[in-house]
């Protein structure tokens, strides 16, 4: 399907838009920092909370996600000194900003899913 006339970029919005998209997947892409960040939308937890909210990470790998969200500044990481010393980590008020892509994240996603069940169901009943 070709874009319309007026849907069509000129080249130095395409390449600005692109270089958009690059930095926006270089910080939140991946198969896990969406979903680290989604875990902790429902408040702070410890990392083997975590760990076992996003199905599938490994401590090592969860360690690296979670560093360069820190580095972002999606998360902070709270240290509590006591007996046993526990971590905690958190959104940053920062992170609220990708609420907006996600909700619609989310809504394309459920879209997608019913659309490709219904592809899968006039398929087989295709004779």
């Amino acid at each position: 399907m070709k874009p319309k006339d007026s849907q069509r970029l000129d080249s130095d919005k395409c390449i600005s838009r692109l270089s958009a998209v690059e930095d926006a997947l270089y910080v939140i892409g991946g198969k896990w920092k969406l979903r680290i960040i989604i875990a902790l939308m429902e408040g702070p937890k410890r990392f083997n909370e975590l760990q076992r909210t996003v199905k599938g990470i490994s401590a090592k790998v969860l360690s690296s996600e979670l560093k360069m969200l820190e580095i972002n500044g999606f998360v902070t990481r709270e240290v509590y000194t006591g007996s046993p010393v526990a971590v905690e980590y958190q959104l940053t008020d920062y992170s609220s900003t990708l609420h907006k892509v996600l909700d619609e994240l989310v809504k394309w996603g459920n879209m997608h899913r019913e659309k490709v069940k219904e592809q899968w169901k006039e398929k087989e009943a295709t004779p």
